[in-house]
């Protein structure tokens, strides 16, 4: 794949195909019925069963796009009870629920879905519930299926049982406003200009320097694990470096630049220089970090696929809570006030970790008491680069 925008890429690649076409002429009775006798007759484990499982898939998404009522009933159906998931690969379950979630949400009328949540679940497991949360989360998303009876009933009981999904509020938060929303121009940053012309440099320090030379590794891996979830559930190319620092004395908010960043031993700066181009960080706000998070996994990595509204705002949150050190006790509302108090910036270098040729992330959090900074940094390509491991 040519440098270029990953995400519209991959939304050139979801339009309806050939084989999409076909199978929508046979309405949805007949997708359905196709669906059954293959799960019935060729289902199991081996290269066939991995064949008619994604057979089945493709049958249950373009059911989800099929707008009626049966067509609602019978993708739920396939993916909630039918589907031989034991023949499909390690994630490949996970992914097909949520997609086809995602799908039913966007091409169906909210009182054709409405009648899946007819029945209460007694348990979190299984892909019939998995499948009823993650339509709530992507409801959720478009402000829509608050206030029906049962839809709340059915959001409660999950919050009761404990799903994960059910943590997030069921409207989109203000700070959430970008997610899923593409802007035309406002593509991945791949040069310093770019970087330049959309956020406010931060300005190199000698004290900035000294700071950074003093500052002490905080390893913490089940931080570090949270905070690259997003890239690792959207298949991005490479290992993400999440680190944790602290400070003996407390940062002046003026030093916070690329001349502290510089000096901390980060996997993502080292040969800093072997490219032409100088690095810089510039300022940045909670918000546009968030929806980076929420992208990562929304869209997914080059090598990747998205993994549906739903979880990717569950890893989005989960990641920015990681990064600002809080619990996952902390209401989210709570949460957005306190990254009000954080400093947030965005930097970019020219080493062999930033490709500068499909998507580069590097964020870098100064906390509230100036004595703890936490980085982040995470680079997507389709460039096989051995130095990277």
């Amino acid at each position: 794949m040519p440098p270029g925008d990953a995400a519209c890429e991959r939304h050139r690649q979801e339009r309806p195909g050939p084989e999409s076409q076909r199978l929508g002429e046979l309405g949805p009775e007949g997708m359905y019925e196709a669906a059954e006798r293959l799960c019935r007759t060729e289902g199991g484990d081996g290269p066939r069963g991995a064949s008619v499982a994604w057979t089945v898939g493709r049958i249950a998404e373009t059911l989800a796009d099929t707008r009626s009522r049966d067509a609602v009933r019978f993708a739920a159906d396939l993916v909630g009870r039918l589907l031989p998931e034991e023949a499909m690969p390690p994630g490949e379950g996970d992914r097909l629920l949520r997609s086809v979630a995602a799908k039913l949400v966007k091409a169906q009328h909210l009182r054709d879905i409405e009648p899946l949540f007819g029945e209460l679940p007694d348990g979190i497991q299984g892909s019939a519930v998995e499948m009823r949360a993650c339509l709530l989360g992507e409801l959720a998303l478009i402000g829509s299926g608050t206030g029906r009876r049962s839809l709340d009933a059915y959001a409660e009981k999950l919050g009761e049982l404990g799903h994960p999904l059910a943590r997030l509020p069921r409207t989109r938060l203000d700070i959430e406003h970008r997610f899923g929303v593409r802007v035309r121009g406002l593509g991945s940053i791949k040069t310093a200009k770019q970087l330049r012309s959309r956020f406010p440099e931060a300005p190199s320090t000698d004290g900035g320097a000294v700071a950074g030379r003093g500052a002490g590794d905080a390893r913490d891996d089940g931080r570090a694990n949270a905070a690259a979830q997003p890239f690792r559930a959207g298949g991005w190319a490479r290992e993400t470096e999440a680190r944790f620092f602290t400070l003996p004395s407390p940062l002046s908010p003026d030093d916070f630049g690329i001349s502290f960043i510089k000096e901390l031993p980060l996997r993502c700066l080292a040969s800093e220089g072997s490219r032409r181009g100088s690095a810089l960080a510039c300022a940045t706000t909670p918000d546009d970090v968030l929806n980076e998070l929420f992208s990562a996994s929304y869209v997914g990595g080059v090598n990747g696929q998205g993994q549906g509204g739903a979880y990717a705002r569950l890893y989005a949150w989960e990641g920015f809570y990681a990064l600002m050190g809080l619990p996952t006790g902390v209401p989210l509302l709570e949460a957005v006030r306190r990254a009000a108090d954080h400093r947030w910036l965005r930097f970019m270098a020219f080493t062999d970790w930033f490709h500068h040729d499909t998507s580069d992330l590097a964020f870098a959090v100064l906390d509230p008491t100036r004595t703890r900074v936490a980085v982040l940094a995470a680079t997507d390509t389709d460039v096989d680069r051995d130095v990277l491991g």
